[in-house]
């Protein structure tokens, strides 16, 4: 009778918790790598989206989504996550002109590189070249990458170019397209809106940052920064990954060989893309699952994603796919690791809280 009685004590309290999701299973992980970070969340300022990919009798996919702390109000510095969407409206406004595609060489003006689409994409995504997403801002400009996102009803604003002076310049540089050999055609500048700050919140961060060497001792202002919120990375991914769930009006208006071969350059890995050294391992540019880890992939796992790492944030936006589970998988999350709440000062916690932690997550969602 006493067995009886522990028993059903013990199958009541089970009944009553409901079964934890795989989001929060990993985040309730006791690893050092996780707990680290959820015992101090105020000061990273986690946010991360999970989706699995349910597959019916038909092989058609639906989405299951689950998500922690994603508030798009609360900002974070996206980084080099911008280069992910300039990357498909670049391509969707180059379709628009039946006199070039991906490999028409074409310059910048003031550049001396002859390069093309293709290749500066191969670039973005291999080792998350600044230069070569500049390349593609002088195209789109900021009005028109701003607008196209919006019709496709993901909230962002991408307002300046990445590591050069003058990054938010209001007038686009001209490119110049080769037509044959001889002959090339420029594209007109464009004349952009002047910036309007954001008003969302936690725009203004930290106790200082350093300005050419000098430490300024007030926080520093983000409110003309690029803002690419979490919710808006993730519903790119879902939207270039299964345009066939969405209307046409939300669906990226690319041509199925441009498509294929933008998800191709997102798996990319250094390597394959011509690099060469010890520097550039596998995981050069992956944060999930494999971050900091400079063995081979296996081939078992499948990463398409785009990376951001700057003031001390790090996001990763991520397909992925198990093929011995057989499961798929979208993680966007990020963290911020600036224990000192000094900007440009280059002492951040990335190597030792922010990449681990982020991979140990990957694994824990993913399975492996």
């Amino acid at each position: 009778m006493r067995f009886l009685v522990l028993f059903v004590f013990v199958f009541s309290i089970a009944c009553s918790q409901p079964n934890r999701s795989p989001l929060e299973q990993a985040l309730a992980s006791e690893n050092q790598k996780i707990r680290a970070v959820m015992d101090s969340l105020e000061q990273y300022e986690v946010q991360i989206l999970y989706t699995e990919i349910i597959r019916d009798e038909a092989n058609r996919p639906s989405f299951k989504d689950d998500s922690f702390q994603v508030n798009d109000s609360n900002y974070f510095y996206p980084a080099s996550t911008v280069k992910f969407p300039t990357t498909i409206l670049a391509l969707e406004k180059l379709n628009e002109d039946d006199r070039f595609d991906r490999n028409t060489n074409f310059f910048v003006e003031g550049d001396s590189l002859i390069t093309t689409f293709g290749n500066e994409i191969k670039k973005i995504f291999a080792v998350s070249d600044n230069t070569s997403n500049n390349r593609l801002f002088e195209y789109l400009g900021q009005d028109e990458m701003n607008n196209r996102l919006e019709s496709k009803g993901i909230s962002a604003r991408i307002s300046h170019r990445l590591s050069i002076p003058n990054s938010d310049e209001l007038t686009t540089k001209s490119l110049v397209f080769y037509l044959n050999d001889s002959t090339t055609t420029p594209t007109v500048s464009i004349i952009n809106k002047p910036l309007v700050p954001l008003t969302i919140n936690k725009l203004s961060k930290g106790v200082g940052y350093l300005d050419d060497d000098e430490l300024i001792n007030e926080p520093m202002d983000f409110s003309f920064k690029n803002y690419l919120p979490i919710t808006s990375l993730h519903n790119t991914m879902k939207q270039l990954m299964f345009p066939e769930l969405y209307s046409k009006e939300k669906q990226f208006h690319l041509t199925e060989s441009d498509r294929e071969f933008l998800i191709s350059m997102m798996k990319l890995t250094p390597k394959e893309a011509g690099y060469k050294g010890d520097a550039y391992y596998d995981s050069y540019v992956n944060f999930l699952v494999f971050g900091g880890d400079k063995s081979p992939m296996p081939d078992t796992i499948e990463i398409y994603n785009k990376v951001g790492y700057a003031y001390g944030y790090l996001t990763d936006c991520a397909y992925i796919k198990n093929k011995e589970t057989n499961k798929e998988y979208i993680i966007t999350a990020t963290i911020h690791t600036n224990k000192n709440k000094i900007y440009n000062d280059g002492i951040y916690e990335t190597e030792s809280v922010g990449i681990p932690f982020l991979a140990e997550l990957g694994r824990q969602l993913v399975k492996i």
